[in-house]
């Protein structure tokens, strides 16, 4: 269960030694909350900071006709984040960024979910948001769009996968933010139209926008592009 962690929780070390972008209050208990800062471009002393990767997308039951492909797609990418030795972020919700968390997780990788609610709770009562397969859950109070900032704020790298008008939202952040975009495409929603809305509403962005139709290809274009 990701709740409060105690200063000895493996997993909290975990999430300490990733890099400095999250700050714990002080009295960490049941009701601990945190806060990621900033993305990691550097190291602390001799530690190489990993790379935060964020799965963003449809958080609702996909069409039946595609359900199974779309999950077996969010599961390899959420490996392959694990095995590449990254940290899996999603916004602590439903649907295939959950399941792509999830297979990270099980992976042995680092799932952080970035909560839109204040406490535990309000994650599972007002917004119906699960708690399993998660390392970390970071409350930000900040409802579902101010979460949608912190999220992607917070990551280096950010997938699209499929994904509505909060999707939409979270792409229109990355790339104002200049972060590494990649939409998997072939998955619907935002992921196949986003190149004709950056294209047809163009910003000048320092962000990168990468298309493809293979999760770990995806992922690994973006990881190199994250390195030039």
């Amino acid at each position: 269960m990701p709740a409060s962690l105690p200063a000895n929780d493996l997993a909290l070390q975990k999430l300490l030694l990733f890099n400095d972008t999250v700050k714990f209050t002080r009295g960490l208990g049941r009701g601990a909350r945190a806060v990621l800062l900033r993305p990691a471009e550097s190291g602390i002393g001799s530690m190489v900071m990993k790379i935060k990767v964020g799965v963003m997308g449809s958080a609702g039951e996909a069409p039946h006709a595609g359900s199974e492909a779309l999950r077996v797609k969010a599961e390899v990418l959420g490996r392959a984040i694990a095995s590449r030795g990254c940290i899996a972020l999603t916004g602590a919700t439903t649907g295939l960024p959950h399941t792509a968390g999830t297979a990270a997780h099980a992976a042995g990788g680092l799932h952080v979910g970035v909560s839109p609610a204040s406490d535990e709770r309000e994650h599972v009562e007002r917004y119906g948001l699960p708690i399993e397969g998660t390392d970390v859950l970071v409350y930000t109070g900040f409802g579902l769009k101010g979460r949608n900032v912190v999220l992607v704020r917070s990551c280096d790298v950010v997938l699209i996968f499929r994904g509505g008008v909060g999707t939409l939202n979270e792409l229109t952040i990355a790339n104002d933010e200049g972060r590494v975009v990649g939409c998997l495409t072939g998955t619907g929603g935002v992921a196949d139209e986003a190149e004709r809305l950056l294209r047809v509403l163009p910003a000048k962005t320092r962000s990168v926008v990468i298309f493809d139709d293979d999760p770990q290809r995806l992922l690994n274009r973006c990881l190199a592009e994250l390195k030039h």
